[in-house]
């Protein structure tokens, strides 16, 4: 089968690569749709982020959807031919954190196309795949291959809202309004937040996060100031996610977030940021990070099946694989992008 390989910045091939056999407890499925993640930018032009590197060729991509096409002799709970969306978490399931109800944290984590550890865990950028049946989250008719490819950032996108706790009647504010901060608005809407507020620094973004349930959009390299209504009475927001990465942004959202308010921090950054913790202090904040998910993957591909969630104006483009170099750099071009897809039917 074909696969796509990353061996350094800029340098992604398509390469042969072999189909293992099915085993107990596993299925093969046939890729049909897989979806451009951050971190997929950051292998394809920087070779990883942070301290993350790449050491060794590594196929890419963990946010796929496809069709089942050979499954193992015990496995019951699926079917040739069923349509399915891949979790790409395969936590150990056995150590302290998995024993904790914490699979997100597992001390053994294989999380599909990731360079965290050595050899990499490979990618389901890819014709095939052989996951555990337990990975495989059926679809319903009507659902497209490109919708359930974004069960994943959806995913996470509903764990950052579980870390932020309640939020019926809150005042919410997001910065970033890429994919992750898009998906962001529509979990806090269905989670119960009347007012939502969403920046980023490119107008295409904001369009989208308006569509998709943001009340207000600021974009804040034209309007840097246009925050600072918010700041009344020690700020005005119940709860602040922040999606960019951007120490600026975190900073300048501290202002508008109400003494006691939850910050949710998801978006990660190329370099450590320094925070202004005599007001983290003053305030009171409670400073919260969001990694991953676990339980809320089937959680995503529900509201996905029941039409909870409209993921459809979020879908910016679909492109073959063998033209994978223009899909990525169109995936990076924010001005122009938001979610883009391969096809590899």
């Amino acid at each position: 089968m074909d696969a796509l390989v990353i061996h350094a910045p800029g340098d992604l091939r398509v390469e042969h690569y072999p189909t293992p056999a099915v085993g107990a407890g596993e299925v093969r499925v046939r890729v049909r749709a897989g979806g451009i993640c951050g971190s997929d930018l950051h292998y394809f032009h920087h070779g990883g982020f942070g301290a993350i590197r790449l050491q060794q060729p590594m196929v890419l991509g963990h946010e796929v959807a496809g069709v089942i096409e050979e499954i193992g002799p015990d496995v019951v709970s699926h079917h040739v031919g069923e349509r399915i969306a891949v979790n790409p978490s395969r936590a150990c399931g056995v150590c302290r954190y998995c024993q904790l109800g914490l699979q997100n944290h597992c001390l053994d984590m294989r999380y599909y196309g990731s360079a965290m550890r050595m050899p990499h865990v490979q990618g389901a950028f890819r014709q095939a795949l052989v996951i555990q049946a337990s990975q495989a989250h059926t679809l319903s008719d009507g659902i497209s291959d490109a919708e359930g490819a974004m069960a994943e950032p959806l995913a996470v996108a509903l764990h950052a809202v579980n870390r932020a706790g309640p939020l019926l009647g809150k005042s919410v504010l997001v910065t970033g309004c890429g994919p992750i901060g898009a998906l962001v608005i529509l979990a806090a809407r269905r989670a119960g937040a009347t007012h939502i507020v969403a920046t980023d620094v490119v107008a295409q973004p904001l369009r989208k996060a308006a569509q998709v349930g943001a009340n207000e959009t600021i974009n804040v390299a034209e309007q840097p100031d246009a925050l600072a209504r918010y700041s009344a009475e020690k700020g005005q927001f119940d709860v602040l996610f922040e999606a960019s990465g951007n120490e600026r942004a975190l900073r300048s959202a501290f202002e508008v977030v109400r003494s006691r308010g939850v910050i949710v921090q998801l978006g990660l950054s190329g370099s450590e940021m320094t925070l202004p913790f005599n007001m983290v202090v003053a305030k009171e904040f409670d400073l919260r990070g969001a990694f991953r998910f676990h339980e809320e993957f089937g959680v995503a591909v529900n509201l996905i099946n029941q039409g909870l969630v409209d993921l459809k104006p979020l879908i910016s483009a679909t492109l073959p694989y063998r033209d994978a170099g223009r899909a990525f750099r169109l995936a990076a071009d924010r001005s122009q992008s938001m979610k883009v897809l391969l096809s590899f039917e």
